[in-house]
């Protein structure tokens, strides 16, 4: 089965168009030859810019040399009112910092210990749905945010603040550019950054509800009465190097890309798959009665018998990565494929075009889960698969993402079958994730 993607650009457009396109939607403004390209350069009037497909360079950049490709302030630009400081904006001595203190909440078994909280989210965004046709990102949304709520402040999605911050984002995903103008900019952070005024105000009204949250659990972990969750253990760990633990302006900013990343992106993969499976109905059923083999109330133990699930959930990642593309900066001057590469030069790491690179998978296009049985994945999965990307950067929350996703999908699929709606087939577009122009319509019936 071939969902999906969308019409690719010429290979030639005036730079204007070209960031006019961007700024609409980063995966129609790409040329089709991206798709088989090991590199490309594409030259602005500021700034050189190299994308990379080959798998050596790939590696390079994240995992051989990151020091010398640190993250680009140009992303950083439209996202800095909502993110501030953030573990996913910083570079150097700070992010390592911050690091050292985030990385313990999901290492280990803490992973065991958010489960039942992902669990009751699971559990109710299952209650909520209802049969018949409806458009699943929306309900995909809720219960991604409601997962991140339960696991870091133990509250639902209907507690007051959770939902006013579940609202207020809705509202900046409508305001946020993927890219602000600023980024196509000489010296972007020495100029104005064009931020829209929507997109200024959901901000603020966002950090303002995450630091009545924060400051609320400083006070009952002073009391000694806070619950065992994924805030609380940010918030008591200190950094072992400096022995200094976040303050409330810092854990702000973490809050900020926790809810985020971990919202916003699994509910990107999680209304895909849905689709996905729609579109494969002998997979679907295939994965149903995977589900349907767990207990009512699964444990966290039971996840390890979801192996089709899991590997539609990770097919979903390859064709839809939520973060379709990551930008680093050559923090000196280099040279790829016998090309040279100028300082601060922007590095492009597209997984959106390494998933489905010809070169490098077979049937790139196609939506087949069971490939990661097979030698052939396994080979490309090391070379050109980096949904959470990789190396001392790589997503902190990966293991508790494909947990969230196997679970849910799995949860939702033993209750319901879901079809697609003819006339209704969706247009990837990348804005924060890659989401759908107009929806994903599915119709949904009881089984």
């Amino acid at each position: 089965m071939i969902p999906p993607k969308p019409e690719a650009r010429p290979d030639q457009v005036a730079f204007w168009r070209h960031v006019r396109l961007f700024r609409q939607d980063i995966l129609s403004a790409q040329p089709a030859r991206l798709y088989r390209a090991w590199m490309a350069e594409y030259r602005t009037p500021f700034f050189r810019s190299f994308l990379c497909n080959d798998p050596g360079l790939v590696a390079r950049v994240l995992s051989g040399r990151p020091g010398d490709f640190p993250k680009s302030g140009r992303v950083g630009e439209g996202l800095r009112p909502l993110l501030g400081q953030s573990v996913f904006l910083t570079n150097g001595a700070t992010w390592e910092r911050q690091r050292r203190i985030i990385d313990p909440a999901f290492e280990g078994g803490r992973l065991r210990d958010t489960f039942p909280a992902m669990l009751a989210a699971g559990e109710a965004a299952v209650a909520r749905l209802a049969e018949g046709r409806q458009e699943i990102e929306a309900p995909m949304s809720h219960a991604a945010a409601d997962v991140i709520f339960r696991t870091l402040f133990s509250i639902p999605i209907e507690h007051e603040v959770a939902s006013q911050v579940f609202a207020a984002f809705r509202d900046y995903q409508r305001s946020q550019p993927i890219l602000n103008l600023a980024a196509f900019l000489p010296l972007p952070g020495l100029l104005p950054r064009f931020h829209r005024a929507e997109t200024r105000r959901t901000a603020r009204a966002i950090r303002a509800l995450i630091t009545r949250l924060t400051a609320e659990r400083a006070e009952v972990i002073a009391a000694g009465t806070a619950p065992d969750d994924l805030a609380t253990k940010i918030m008591t760990t200190p950094d072992p190097v400096t022995g200094r633990a976040f303050g409330t302006a810092e854990m702000v900013d973490q809050v900020a890309i926790f809810f985020l990343a971990g919202h916003e992106t699994s509910a990107s993969a999680l209304a895909w798959a849905l689709y996905l499976l729609a579109r494969a109905p002998e997979v679907q059923e295939r994965v149903a009665e995977e589900a349907m083999g767990l207990p009512e109330i699964p444990a966290f133990s039971d996840l390890s018998k979801l192996r089709l699930t899991r590997d539609v959930f990770r097919e979903t990642l390859r064709l839809y990565p939520p973060v379709p593309m990551m930008v680093r900066q050559a923090a000196r001057a280099e040279r790829f494929r016998d090309r040279p590469v100028p300082r601060r030069a922007q590095i492009v790491l597209s997984p959106w075009h390494l998933h489905r690179h010809e070169r490098l998978w077979e049937r790139p296009d196609a939506f087949d889960p069971d490939r990661w049985q097979r030698d052939e994945a396994r080979r490309s999965a090391r070379e050109a698969y980096i949904p959470f990307s990789a190396g001392p950067r790589v997503c902190t929350g990966a293991g508790f993402a494909m947990a969230e996703g196997t679970l849910l999908l799995a949860l939702l699929a033993r209750r319901f079958r879901f079809s697609p709606v003819a006339g209704r087939d969706p247009v990837p577009v990348a804005h924060l994730t890659v989401r759908a122009k107009d929806g994903i319509w599915l119709d949904l019936a009881r089984r």
